[in-house]
């Protein structure tokens, strides 16, 4: 078999790739944003102390990190459509699927930050008056933002790997923008070939930039 990569020029790559990046990057974005925000306030919850707030928070967490995430992308493609009456679209069903599914993930690193942060810097902001929110978002969440960040980058970059696992409900990822391209020229073993290769140098690029800002917080600690 003779491998031809010459077909992948500028243009193939604008007509077919470039589309399926840019929903990649935004899905990414979007889910990782949406995804800490959530999982910000389920790791509020599960550190309450309080029954009502710890049981939901801890079966939403343990439940999710429990199914793959391709089966909860074809639930919620499925599922929601039948509850609220009309389609989603894939777009739109992948960006609130990985929103959902990913909270559980940066929950646990959320919740892993507040603990890390000394119970002696609350005390000092519940004796100059402050309230239990107050001291969360004054002096406990900044600085388990900045002990966590790595982290939290290291679980986005699996999180922008993952992403090409919307294929199974049609959403043209990244990787859906090779497989057409592929489909087109009759080169589905070079497209995936270069799409692998994408994913590495993208994925190990921004590990490079994690491992550097690492390094960094380690010396402002």
């Amino acid at each position: 078999m003779n491998l031809d990569f010459a077909f992948l020029n500028w243009n193939v790559v604008s007509a077919f790739v470039a589309k399926g990046l840019i929903f990649s990057v935004q899905l990414t974005l979007v889910a990782m944003l949406g995804g800490i925000a959530l999982g910000t306030l389920l790791a509020l919850m599960r550190l309450s102390g309080k029954k009502w707030l710890v049981m939901p928070a801890a079966f939403y967490v343990n439940t999710l990190r429990s199914i793959p995430l391709v089966m909860v992308i074809l639930w919620f493609f499925l599922l929601i459509p039948l509850l609220i009456g009309r389609p989603m679209g894939a777009e739109l069903s992948a960006i609130v699927t990985f929103t959902v599914f990913e909270a559980a993930y940066y929950s646990e690193i959320m919740r892993a930050g507040i603990q890390s942060v000394s119970r002696g810097q609350v005390y000092a902001g519940y004796a100059v008056g402050m309230t239990y929110r107050q001291t969360m978002q004054l002096i406990v969440l900044p600085q388990a933002f900045r002990n966590m960040l790595p982290v939290l980058l290291t679980q986005t970059i699996i999180l922008f790997q993952d992403t090409s696992l919307v294929y199974a409900i049609g959403a043209y990822d990244l990787l859906k923008g090779f497989e057409v391209a592929g489909k087109n020229f009759n080169r589905p073993v070079e497209t995936y070939l270069v799409a692998a290769v994408v994913y590495f140098v993208i994925c190990f690029s921004l590990s490079m930039l994690v491992r550097r800002l690492q390094k960094k917080i380690a010396i402002i600690r």
